[in-house]
């Protein structure tokens, strides 16, 4: 299925592993060319060489999305280099571990940052830019945590259930601009931070164990693979979305309580 990303510029946050990078090589694959950041340097070349192998071009730039100065710079080189923004793809964020009486301000306001203000200053920033274009697709990648929370990542829910409205509210917002804006809302898919998540909760169980325990309670039986999300971020990012703003999707394997 064509998805019509040929030549179409995009911009995603987070992009040099995991769900991040698999979305960025997605869209190069389908004929965009794509700039990336990330916080370390040398992950940044590797994800841009896999980028370039593929025959697109590439800007990659070391960028701590909790900076408003160094989001503005990112976008700003982005734009230039690639020739303008049609995309841009929230990416950067991770989850944090905390029960409401054992987080404190401090937990909160690093979760907040790094995820919901992250998409509100890449936002901001690529919005003249799509606006001159015609318009543009605006994909936040969110969790299912936004809709069935669990206490034992309270600020990690609340801020991803504030994601969801953002990504709504900025969808009726900026229709008449021709820009559309969507939620993907990712359960328990396969990325290094699972191996984190398996050393801190379960340090003496072999890795094999754990996910399959861990994927009982998913209805499919297994974990999500990084491609299976990326595969959605282009579909809504391509000429067959036209139509489709506002909408919280879920690529879970099932997983989560809510309707």
């Amino acid at each position: 299925m064509e998805l019509g990303l040929s030549g179409k510029k995009a911009v995603v946050t987070g992009a040099t592993k995991g769900i991040g990078r698999a979305i960025a090589e997605e869209l190069a694959r389908e004929g965009a060319d794509v700039a990336i950041c990330a916080r370390h340097d040398d992950e940044l070349v590797a994800a841009g060489d896999a980028i370039r192998a593929l025959g697109r071009t590439v800007h990659a730039q070391v960028t701590d999305v909790t900076d408003a100065q160094q989001v503005k710079d990112f976008i700003a080189r982005s734009a230039v280099s690639l020739g303008g923004i049609d995309i841009l793809v929230n990416n950067a964020g991770a989850a944090r571990p905390g029960t409401f009486e054992t987080l404190t301000d401090e937990d909160w306001k690093i979760d907040l940052d790094v995820k919901l203000f992250s998409m509100v200053r890449c936002t901001r920033e690529v919005l003249p830019h799509m606006r001159a274009r015609g318009g543009g697709r605006i994909i936040n990648i969110n969790a299912i945590l936004g809709r069935s929370p669990d206490p034992a990542l309270f600020a990690t829910s609340v801020n991803r259930a504030a994601c969801i409205s953002l990504s709504k509210t900025l969808a009726i917002e900026l229709g008449p601009d021709n820009i559309l804006v969507n939620s993907v809302n990712i359960g328990s898919v396969l990325t290094p931070n699972w191996d984190n998540i398996r050393r801190r909760r379960a340090p003496g169980i072999p890795a094999e164990d754990f996910f399959a325990r861990a994927a009982e309670g998913i209805p499919v039986k297994r974990f999500g693979r990084p491609d299976e999300v990326a595969g959605i971020v282009a579909f809504l990012a391509g000429d067959r979305a036209s139509y489709i703003t506002g909408a919280s999707i879920d690529v879970a394997g099932g997983a989560g309580g809510h309707i």
